[in-house]
């Protein structure tokens, strides 16, 4: 799962050494805690979600480093708490969002969207058809649209 938890990881941190220390330290834990023996679903879900977590936490800590220094007025704007915190609920309920769909299309989004995998692919490890794998996409994608929709901000 390295790889593909590294590219997770970099979709938050925007930094492959960042990525790749969040996502060295989500195995390290892993193993130092024995936190496999605890996981009754799939360690997978269990692996990209500790990584979400561990790049929030990440982020909220370069923002308070930055935070404490002089303004300079030449760089991007960093984010506001108001902005972090509606993107966190944001994800928080884009996760909820997922974990409603049924196990099937749940199943070929997450292999889709979140690890990236083919839609050729996803048919392969599902045992379906990639017409039935593109049509599971588009129900969630659809569910998705329609749950968050309020939640949007075009702003960002």
């Amino acid at each position: 799962y390295y790889n593909n938890l590294c590219n997770h990881a970099m979709r938050f941190v925007y930094s492959k050494e960042a990525a790749e220390d969040i996502v060295n330290e989500v195995f390290a834990n892993f193993w130092q805690q024995q936190v496999f023996e605890k996981i009754n679903n799939s360690y997978r879900a269990y692996l990209y979600q500790a990584v979400r977590y561990r790049s929030y936490n990440y982020i909220k800590y370069e923002l308070n480093q930055t935070e404490s220094l002089e303004p300079d007025h030449t760089t991007t704007p960093v984010l506001q708490a108001d902005d972090i915190l509606h993107y966190t609920e944001l994800c928080q309920k884009l996760d909820r969002v997922i974990q409603e769909l049924p196990p099937q299309c749940r199943k070929a989004f997450q292999l889709n969207r979140l690890e990236g995998k083919k839609y050729a692919q996803v048919a392969e490890e599902l045992g379906i058809t990639v017409s039935a794998v593109e049509r599971l996409i588009s129900r969630a994608l659809s569910k998705l649209r329609s749950e968050l929709k309020e939640e949007w901000m075009p702003g960002l």
